[in-house]
């Protein structure tokens, strides 16, 4: 639906509801002038509600940005769009064609209108101004009935006696001064473009007649009989024939109706009132208009609600035996100790120093900390004993001894903070992004992690999660092992993190925000036929970043690993820029999808050899079987890539590709 499309229907909506409106509760009341200005009303704000959208004022939707945890390498996603298959579009042509006649019954109309508006102009033009009891009028030379239009009353005085003249300009005076030309020339304009809606010319006669109303009131009023009054109406009638034109004709309209109002007993005073329920239709009009604009505000506001409650729960967990520790880890020469644990002793509960030695940690006043860092000798500190901001110094095992000389500083109490604006997020309108995106994070994790020795000899493998937070300033923070495996893996894993340089800040309504990030680590082994590994839980080891650890006695044989992040990628013949006008020539939309308006997005994965060919194709998000074959054979006959390399040697690579078909 197209906006215009959209502002006409909500404009005709109205006039029916107006209509309506207007018939139950104004009909019959005797407010003439109340009801011009309502009528009024009704049309200016028929035509402008629509156009006061409230969902100006609310932020487009925020989308939703899921913490996507590091599976393998992605491709920029493909959109391919069929070429243009001439068929026969019935309902395009149906819509067409009622377009052409709306679009051609307007013409008309107002053609009709122009023509009306040139007659009236070019009998003033041909009449002869004169003035008749004191009124400027144009005198018509043939018997007529009278009528004005703007400033302008026209009358033929041989027709008409003179007290019959009085009764007229008195009439027409009323047209004239209160300008009621005007009510009748929005209302011709408003039938000419909503020519479709029966209710918009059944809103055009009330106003029509309402102003005659208006006009034989103000006759009744001023003196003049009633019952004379109206056989002059009669008589009119009766001689002249009324034709519905842009003027305010003196007979045109049902004598029965006027008769009808000027013999009916004034309204009371108190019926005003009435027209105050105009204001919550008008506001209803704006909630129907802006509905989903509301929906968005409410669920805002409901956000907005269950985060303070949140909040006010969160900080009323901290009772009087929960506290939250905060402070630093230091080595022998004060510097910071990044990556140490800190567990709380008996529990699984824990977390590791940043990259400048701090940590936070909630926990109960009756706890006892634990600090140990590999190469250096664990220590022990109550949570009860602790005042201020608690500050650790571990020292090497090498220099324990000598280290019971220099104490440590006094403990200070801990410290709880409740202050909103260290909200960590999960979901923002912009992520924190690694410096080189997404490419330079997988080499750097790539190169940096290391398998432990240990854990090598020893046989022990899985899958580490570690959790992380992205300051506001960029730093990693906060860095957790949510499910370990062994402590020499679980600290490999925290470390390497731990050494990530600042990342580019999320930003959440414009401003800088802590972000929380959760990446998973795969340590597994290969080539140990003399230990037996630890078994890998179903389902991991793929689509993880996999850190591969060989026995003392073997080399490494890299020859069947499939990788998902290697120290050099492969690429594809002249770069991305390549592949994608290489995907874009070759690849086809299906007829048969086409024909049944089939289209989606398919997910397919691939393995890139040593030798940089493209093996092992699959559809890991499918759509429709036309869809998916075509997808696995653009990707089947890709070039050969230049292969990816760990440590000097090429290795087979896992890569991941979707591909969009979109129908126009």
């Amino acid at each position: 639906m197209t906006p215009e499309f959209a502002y006409f229907l909500k404009v005709n909506v109205a006039f029916v509801l107006f209509y309506a409106f207007y018939r139950l509760l104004f009909y019959k009341d005797t407010f003439f002038k109340l009801r011009r200005a309502s009528l009024l009303a009704f049309f200016g704000l028929a035509l402008l509600y629509p156009l006061l959208n409230i969902q100006e004022w609310v932020k487009e939707q925020e989308p939703m940005t899921e913490v996507i945890q590091i599976y393998s390498a992605m491709l920029p996603e493909m959109t391919v769009t069929p070429e243009v298959v001439v068929k026969t579009d019935w309902k395009g042509i149906l819509l067409s064609a009622s377009s052409y006649m709306y679009w051609g019954v307007m013409a008309l109309l107002f053609v009709r209108f122009f023509i009306q508006l040139s007659s009236i102009l070019l009998l003033a033009y041909r009449s002869r101004r004169t003035v008749i009891h004191g009124v400027p009028v144009y005198r018509l030379d043939k018997p007529a009935g009278p009528f004005s239009f703007f400033k302008m009353i026209f009358i033929h005085p041989e027709s008409h006696s003179e007290k019959e003249i009085d009764e007229i300009l008195t009439h027409e005076c009323t047209h004239v001064f209160q300008w009621h030309s005007v009510d009748v020339m929005i209302c011709e304009l408003i039938t000419v473009i909503c020519w479709v809606n029966p209710f918009a010319w059944l809103l055009k006669r009330e106003v029509r007649h309402n102003l005659e109303y208006l006009a034989d009131n103000t006759v009744i009023q001023s003196g003049y009989d009633c019952k004379s009054y109206q056989y002059h109406l009669l008589g009119l009638a009766h001689h002249y024939q009324a034709a519905a034109t842009l003027y305010n004709s003196f007979n045109v309209l049902h004598l029965k109706n006027r008769i009808s109002m000027m013999n009916k007993k004034r309204s009371h005073g108190i019926g005003r009132t009435k027209y105050l329920i105009f204001i919550p239709l008008a506001a209803f009009l704006m909630l129907l208009s802006n509905i989903e604009a509301v929906a968005r505000i409410t669920g805002e506001i409901a956000a907005e609600a269950v985060a303070g409650v949140k909040e006010a729960t969160e900080i009323s967990v901290l009772s009087e035996d929960d506290v939250k520790v905060s402070g630093q880890v230091i080595d022998d020469f004060n510097g910071p100790v990044i990556g140490a644990n800190v567990i709380v002793k008996g529990t699984n509960v824990g977390t590791i120093t940043d990259t400048e030695g701090y940590f936070v940690l909630e926990t109960t006043k009756n706890a006892v900390l634990r600090f140990s860092f590999p190469g250096m000798k664990a220590k022990e500190v109550a949570v009860k004993d602790v005042q201020g901001k608690l500050k650790v110094q571990l020292y090497s095992d090498g220099s324990a001894q000598g280290s019971q000389s220099a104490p440590p500083p006094p403990p200070m109490s801990p410290q709880i903070s409740t202050d909103p604006s260290d909200l960590v997020f999960t979901v923002v309108e912009v992520m924190p992004e690694f410096p080189g995106g997404q490419g330079a994070l997988l080499q750097f994790l790539a190169k940096s992690i290391k398998y432990p020795v240990i854990a090598q000899q020893n046989g022990i493998q899985g899958r580490v999660t570690c959790s992380f937070v992205v300051g506001k300033d960029g730093v990693i923070r906060n860095i957790e092992v949510i499910r370990g495996v062994d402590p020499s893996l679980d600290l490999e894993a925290a470390r390497v993190i731990s050494m990530m340089p600042k990342w580019k800040p999320g930003m959440q309504k414009g401003k800088e925000v802590s972000v929380k990030y959760t990446v998973p680590v795969t340590f597994r082994l290969q080539g140990k036929e003399d230990n037996k590994p630890t078994p890998l839980p179903a389902g991991e080891g793929d689509n993880e970043i996999t850190v591969v650890g060989y026995g003392e006695q073997k080399s490494a044989d890299t020859s069947g690993q499939v990788f998902a992040i290697v120290e050099k990628m492969p690429q594809f013949p002249g770069g991305e820029k390549a592949i994608n006008e290489f995907i874009s020539k070759t690849l086809q939309y299906p007829v048969i999808a086409q024909e049944n308006g089939i289209q989606g997005k398919v997910v397919c994965s691939f393995i890139i050899n040593q030798d940089g060919s493209v093996t092992d194709a699959e559809v890991v998000s499918g759509v429709d079987p036309s869809l998916d074959r075509e997808a696995l054979r653009i990707v089947s006959a890709m070039p050969k890539w230049t292969p990816g390399t760990q440590r000097g040697k090429a290795v087979r690579v896992k890569y991941t590709m979707p591909v969009t078909f979109t129908l126009q």
